[in-house]
């Protein structure tokens, strides 16, 4: 059950925490697209937004698996940190030289600010779905 709200938390962090301060970025002029895109994207048809929040759904589960467990300030910091280094690096790495982008300073310091509040949000939604990691196999 825990494996759900962790895709649930990653899910609506995105659309809530990753999208919002995408929102706050593109109404401050910093970044030339709008947030909550909806053209669709290559195989299926469905929603830019959709197809994101999506991945951030299974990013959720990785840094459930990665930091799950901690606790206190270690739990905070570390859903941030995990957050805004892993997708950020992916994205960078992988995701911009395959769709022919290129990544500069700024893509990435835009990336680390928007995953890493996105880790926050998936944060905060475990803790508001009151998600424990187990302790112990089977239990």
């Amino acid at each position: 059950m825990v494996w759900i709200k962790a895709f649930f938390a990653g899910f609506i962090a995105t659309l809530i925490f990753h999208q919002g301060l995408f929102m706050v970025f593109f109404l401050a002029d910093m970044v030339p697209m709008a947030p909550f895109n909806l053209s669709p994207v290559p195989p299926l048809g469905v929603p830019s937004v959709l197809s994101l929040a999506f991945f951030g759904g299974l990013w959720g589960m990785l840094l459930w698996l990665l930091v799950g467990r901690l606790a206190g300030a270690k739990y905070w910091l570390g859903h941030v940190l995990v957050g805004a280094i892993g997708p950020t690096a992916v994205a960078m790495l992988v995701v911009f030289p395959l769709k022919g982008l290129e990544a500069s300073a700024q893509t990435w310091v835009g990336g680390l600010l928007l995953n890493g509040f996105w880790g926050l949000g998936v944060a905060v939604f475990m803790v508001v779905m009151d998600a424990r990691a187990q302790r112990t196999i089977g239990s």
